[in-house]
């Protein structure tokens, strides 16, 4: 049979070459890593960006970014860098995830009791507060203005280093108001001293606004409003004048006042529509994102007072990643035997013993044989 006849291959039409492609300058500089100014690029700053991730303060990662171990695109990273959700942003190799959209910020209110220590990192090892914050996904808590361990009262948290320096910043002038209860009584003239000014240590300080409250006996309560957040200035304030303050409870903060319902120890989150007010009132920008819309057992939930628990000491973004680049990752765990397997070795193991038994048991009688 004769084979089929194989038609020839026709030749492929010649086509014409292409152009080269022209980079100019400008877009050679791009290919090879190199980092466009500010104005001409739609991006946030690295340091920004790096903070807002929970890695630490601003200039906490111009130092890092300063230290050479961030990479932009596989080039190293300079100081006042400008990124966008497009660009490959790593920590010694391992790829960051950083939160470009902007979103609403959370807010916590605490009543802080008394004998509590308001600091991210104690000396001694003792319990902070931060050790009851819950955990969050974006950012880490910030204290806006520091509580004595022997001041009560309304303490704030958030995770926007905007607002809390919005609310902490003396030009700010913002206002913090104080129930005050000390062992004697004022005269007049010392609140007019007061209000006008005294000599302290570091500077001149003095009260906004100073009422009397009443009171029994030799203790005395006054309510005071100071516009900074000076070390002790409260309660050094009274002492000029050789009075000693028995208690001191923050009652306000700015536009914050502590709920009533917030008794001591407890914690509420506000809620969305009180966030935006509070970033109104700072002048903040509000994230463009809509609302989430919550369903009223939702928001009860939410919003509800509730006792925080102490859990165990959080380390930072930054120090998990030195720990683990420091470490070596630990062996996997061995697989778990199913219920079957796991019978079938315990008979195996079982039936040795038996055998090990019963030999033994032979090599005694042989020994005794004949013996009457």
């Amino acid at each position: 049979m004769a084979r089929p006849f194989k038609t020839p291959k026709t030749a492929s039409p010649i086509r014409p070459p292409r152009p080269a492609k022209v980079r100019t300058p400008e877009a050679a500089d791009h290919v090879e890593g190199a980092e466009t100014p500010a104005e001409s690029r739609s991006g946030q700053r690295l340091h920004k960006l790096l903070a807002l991730a929970g890695f630490g303060s601003r200039r906490d990662m111009e130092t890092l970014v300063a230290s050479g171990r961030i990479t932009v695109n596989g080039q190293v990273a300079q100081v006042g860098a400008v990124v966008d959700e497009y660009d490959i942003v790593r920590l010694d190799s391992r790829i960051l995830h950083l939160p470009f959209e902007a979103e609403l910020p959370q807010i916590l209110l605490y009543h802080k009791p008394e004998g509590e220590i308001v600091s991210q990192d104690d000396p001694e090892g003792r319990a902070t507060v931060f050790d009851k914050l819950p955990r969050i996904k974006q950012g880490k808590w910030l204290a806006i203005g520091r509580l004595d361990m022997n001041t009560s009262g309304l303490l704030i948290f958030t995770n926007s280093g905007e607002l809390a320096n919005r609310f902490m910043h003396p030009r700010y002038e913002v206002e913090r108001e104080y129930a005050v209860r000390i062992l004697g009584e004022l005269t007049e003239d010392q609140m007019a001293q007061l209000k006008h000014g005294i000599e302290l240590e570091d500077g001149p300080a003095n009260f906004e606004s100073i009422f009397a409250q009443g009171g029994e006996g030799a203790n005395k309560w006054y309510q005071v409003v100071i516009k900074e957040g000076r070390n002790r200035e409260v309660r050094r304030l009274f002492e000029a004048f050789h009075l000693p303050v028995s208690r001191l409870m923050r009652v306000r903060f700015g536009p914050i006042n502590l709920p009533p319902r917030l008794k001591r120890g407890t914690m509420l989150k506000l809620e969305q529509k009180q966030v935006v007010g509070l970033l109104e009132w700072a002048g903040l920008p509000v994230p463009r994102k809509p609302l989430k819309q919550l369903s009223p057992r939702e928001k009860d939930h939410a919003t509800r007072v509730f006792v925080p628990k102490v859990r165990k000491q959080r380390r930072s973004l930054l120090e998990t990643a030195n720990a683990t680049a420091d470490t070596e990752r630990p062996a996997r765990p061995a697989p778990k035997q199913s219920r079957r397997i796991r019978q079938d070795a315990d008979l195996k193991q079982a039936s040795r013993e038996n055998a090990r038994m019963n030999s033994g048991a032979k090599k005694r009688s042989d020994r005794n044989r004949g013996r009457g």
